[in-house]
């Protein structure tokens, strides 16, 4: 029989530091009227004591383990996307196992910076479609405070803090649940539109974000619309079969440009951004998370992921709930 990766859990964790665009405003030149209307952002979470990119995974990883009912002896992987890891090795992923009291498991990061969780999600269907796995944490933490050039207000008022994860494990139900399909892509010939000016290893290992928004916008809609036909037609499947667009939440605009792509009302659009910021790798399963936890999706809901993110990468994921 077939089987098939069930997404039976979700978690996150955010840091308890809330900035707010007053706040930022205080030391750039910008004000909040000018960041919402440009981006749709309000706040944004930012680490602070203890917390950091293991910490917050861990707390997600446990929250969404505590959803599925599954013990984490009972985990086989944990893949954690994450462009800002605490540590070049051991993996943060590694080091949540710790933390989680996995056992018997393996783990590894994903650097695929805002598409790392379409790019995880996508590793974890694999080892579990190919019985490698049963039961397999998808993480996405982000500390992206820590490569921010607080001077550039370009950059710097679009991005918080955050931890998002999922649990997948191995069914052979024969209904229409589960991971349907993902989808990968990227072009190495963009990567200079979004990128960190620095790596260990480099004399200027304390890199910053750097950014051409207008490109990466330009790059954007197109490239995320053309990942949800794909993910679509794969399927047999039409825009109007699905329940909820779950996008990662770089940008109202952009997610408000995928929508109108699909023809899709903005009711239908889970939107985190505005309180979030953008989270990179972990927007996608915090938005998922929290439209879970309050009812609005719920279980046989067909629901569309997508990301954009350096690299260029992008990807697409259709998950029936």
């Amino acid at each position: 029989m077939t089987i098939r990766s069930m997404l039976v859990g979700v978690g996150s964790y955010l840091p308890e530091k809330i900035v707010t665009n007053d706040e930022l405003s205080e030391r750039l030149d910008t004000s909040d009227e000018w960041i919402r209307g440009r981006t749709g952002i309000g706040q944004r979470h930012i680490v602070s004591g203890s917390e950091n990119a293991v910490y917050m995974a861990s707390r997600a990883a446990q929250r969404a383990l505590d959803f599925a009912g599954i013990d984490p002896v009972d985990v086989d992987a944990v893949i954690v996307a994450t462009s800002t890891p605490d540590q070049v090795f051991p993996a943060t992923a590694v080091r949540v196992l710790g933390d989680l009291g996995v056992t018997n498991g393996f783990g590894f990061d994903v650097a695929a910076a805002c598409s790392g969780f379409i790019y995880a999600l996508s590793m974890a269907d694999a080892f579990i479609r190919a019985r490698n796995a049963k039961c397999v944490v998808v993480i996405g933490s982000e500390v992206y405070s820590r490569i921010l050039d607080w001077s550039d207000r370009g950059t710097a008022v679009l991005f918080g803090d955050g931890a998002g994860a999922v649990v997948l494990q191995a069914s052979e139900d024969p209904g229409e649940r589960g991971v349907l399909s993902t989808h990968l892509h990227a072009d190495g010939s963009t990567g200079d539109l979004l990128y960190i000016d620095g790596a260990i290893g480099r004399p200027d290992h304390t890199g910053h974000l750097r950014m051409n928004g207008r490109e990466v916008f330009r790059h954007a809609v197109a490239k995320l619309a053309s990942s949800v036909d794909e993910a679509l037609e794969t399927a047999g499947l039409a825009a109007s079969d699905v329940s909820w667009l779950v996008p990662h939440q770089a940008n109202i605009r952009i997610i408000e440009g995928v929508a109108r792509k699909l023809q899709m009302p903005m009711e239908k659009v889970v939107v985190t951004a505005d309180r979030h910021a953008n989270t990179s790798a972990a927007s996608i399963p915090l938005a998922l998370d929290e439209a879970m936890r309050d009812g609005r999706i719920k279980r046989g809901d067909l629901v569309l992921m997508e990301a954009l993110g350096g690299g260029l990468t992008w990807g697409s994921a259709l998950v029936r709930i």
